[in-house]
């Protein structure tokens, strides 16, 4: 399965399994961004993402946590 920044549950989930020890709440987003393309599902352009996309990822993974 390829993830594109419009699959922000999918990411959310993914970063959960790769990060299972890490806050989201806590990730700065410089960090959350390089987290995202490391995935290896991950195929989009890395340049296509911005503060609204990474946000809506980080609430996401948060509310994958609850």
């Amino acid at each position: 399965m390829q993830l594109k920044w419009t699959d922000s549950l999918e990411i959310a989930i993914a970063l959960d399994e790769a990060h299972p020890d890490v806050d989201p709440q806590y990730v700065r987003f410089t960090d959350l961004h390089a987290w995202i393309c490391a995935l290896e599902e991950f195929e989009d352009d890395p340049e296509s993402s911005n503060e609204k996309i990474l946000e809506a990822i980080q609430m996401a993974w948060l509310d994958e946590r609850d």
